[in-house]
């Protein structure tokens, strides 16, 4: 588990479990929408800056594909038991292979 520092530069884990499997690309579903997850930030200090708390460690910016009118937004909030994986992210990979 990697190792990151927050503003008060106490050292902390990222927890793998409040952001759960939103990796860029996952498509996941929840009583508020269906999301496509654009980004992953992982920089608390970009987190921070763009939740405007100062306590985020980790954003991720969505859009909800149930709206014709969705637009990107960002959001720190923690995968509960309520959300649904609907769709993996992607690989890691700039190119994946052709089939």
């Amino acid at each position: 588990m990697p190792i990151i520092t927050d503003s008060a530069t106490r050292r902390l884990p990222l927890s793998e479990d409040e952001i759960g499997p939103r990796q860029p690309g996952a498509l996941y579903q929840n009583a508020t929408g269906a999301f496509e997850v654009l980004v992953l930030i992982t920089d608390p200090r970009e987190a921070a800056q763009l939740l405007r708390r100062d306590s985020a460690r980790w954003a991720v910016i969505v859009r909800d594909v149930l709206r014709a009118d969705g637009e990107p937004f960002v959001t720190g909030a923690v995968w509960t038991s309520e959300d649904r994986l609907v769709r993996p992210g992607r690989t890691t990979d700039a190119f994946a292979p052709a089939a």
